[in-house]
């Protein structure tokens, strides 16, 4: 290593965005925009990103562009709608994310990555029949149309649990909430509604009118890819979260465990088309993960480059 400059470039290229912005002005001049750029890498490495897109002024327009399509909006009427426009950026984003925590052996925020692309894999499956990814504002009519048992709470033919109940009936009315609510609602809410879309289409025993409005051939195809993002987050690899720090236990996966809880969790998701995408060598460090969400989202889904061009530019400052 040639000089301190050259150690913050090569760490830089490893994404160890908080470990550049820390040391950059031991080493450099003018670390302003160098320190705004690491904190705005570092929040959508840890995909902690509600509003810092719109603070990072120092980091280009393309790369705020790009970042804010992966979150969710602050307010029932802010524009533009994010991920709940689509959840395919934010997708790739995850993809990324997880490849990168891969390579540096950081497997509990990987494992975490994972759990947070279980909780809303059913609105990806859900995408192309509504139009959008899930947004409270544009849920269509027929979900609360006359028959429907969804968002009712205390129903007993339905087969959502106590929470879901609840969070599918904040849903149809959090549109009228203030700022404070609708942040609540998708802190702790949201995740649920997925989920409870998922079982509606997919696995009710009890079926009323909330999925009427999806022609019957394309609710059919919605089911099986409604099944699979159900049967993805009851995987072994997903699952491995609970023995993480970040889950219940203190144990933390090596990459010898979720190599054999993925390889247990591709066996039971390859059992239909759709979950048999995730048997497939696409040469991602978990092989098929990104054919799974593919087949779910009816899309092609890579790993996105939002991280590597952060850190393409981070290189620049360093270097000049």
């Amino acid at each position: 290593m040639e000089s301190a400059r050259d150690l913050l470039i090569s760490l830089a290229r490893r994404h160890a965005f908080a470990d550049v912005g820390a040391l950059a002005a031991d080493v450099v001049d003018r670390t302003d925009e160098i320190e705004a750029v690491c904190e705005f890498g570092q929040r959508l490495l840890s995909l902690d990103a509600e509003d810092f897109a719109a603070e990072a002024r120092a980091v280009p327009a393309d790369l705020r562009r790009r970042a804010r399509a992966c979150t969710m909006p602050q307010t029932p009427k802010e524009q533009p709608r994010g991920a709940l426009e689509s959840l395919r950026p934010a997708y790739a984003l995850l993809l990324e994310v997880i490849a990168i925590r891969w390579h540096r052996r950081e497997l509990s925020p990987m494992v975490a990555a994972l759990h947070i692309a279980s909780e809303y894999l059913p609105l990806l499956a859900f995408e192309p029949v509504l139009g959008n990814a899930g947004d409270p504002v544009r849920w269509p009519r027929g979900l609360a149309a006359p028959g429907s048992r969804f968002g009712v709470i205390g129903e007993r033919e339905c087969d959502h649990t106590k929470a879901e109940q609840s969070a599918a009936n904040r849903t149809l009315r959090v549109a009228g909430e203030p700022a404070e609510g609708w942040r609540a609602y998708f802190d702790r809410q949201h995740s649920q509604v997925a989920g409870a879309l998922a079982t509606c289409v997919a696995s009710c025993r009890t079926p009323c009118a909330a999925m009427d409005w999806i022609e019957p051939a394309r609710r059919e195809r919605l089911a099986m890819r409604a099944r699979v993002a159900l049967t993805f987050a009851d995987t072994p690899l997903v699952r491995l979260r609970h023995a993480a720090p970040v889950g219940h236990g203190f144990g933390v996966p090596s990459p010898e465990e979720v190599l054999d809880a993925w390889e247990r969790s591709r066996t039971i998701l390859g059992k239909n088309e759709v979950g048999n995408a995730a048997t497939k060598d696409d040469g991602f460090p978990l092989p098929g993960l990104p054919s799974l969400f593919s087949a779910i989202a009816t899309v092609s889904m890579t790993p996105s480059t939002l991280l590597a061009d952060i850190t393409a530019h981070l290189v620049r400052l360093l270097e000049r």
